[in-house]
């Protein structure tokens, strides 16, 4: 069975870091694109940053000069450096492997449990 693994989610005051994991196996990783997701209440989740297989990254406005999205090919870990969190950052983050197919997006396997982010003084 494919897994997904995120960790370091918690909580952190507004301005403060956070530094998430998300570990898979090789044959997730080495191929495909990751992405890092979140899903805040009452929303529907979201593509926030993502990384293709020759490290080319690419990022949603809202996280855009505050997130960084990296990958360690020697350890199957895909990273998300959030820096100067907000409030509006509070969400359950996810990863998942991806491809594009006519112009649309498909996420390849089952989601993890996430790990939560909260941003609150």
């Amino acid at each position: 069975q494919v897994q997904l693994v995120e960790s370091g989610g918690g909580l952190v005051q507004p301005g403060g870091s956070l530094k998430l994991s998300c570990a898979t196996s090789r044959s997730i990783f080495s191929m495909n694109a990751m992405g890092w997701y979140r899903q805040a209440p009452g929303k529907q989740r979201e593509l926030v940053a993502a990384i293709t297989s020759s490290s080319t990254t690419n990022y949603a406005a809202s996280v855009k000069g505050r997130f960084t999205i990296s990958r360690d090919n020697a350890k199957n870990t895909v990273y998300l450096q959030m820096n100067s969190l907000k409030p509006e950052d509070t969400a359950v983050y996810y990863c998942n492997a991806y491809k594009w197919t006519l112009g649309v997006r498909y996420e390849l396997y089952s989601w993890g449990q996430g790990t939560q982010v909260t941003v609150s003084s």
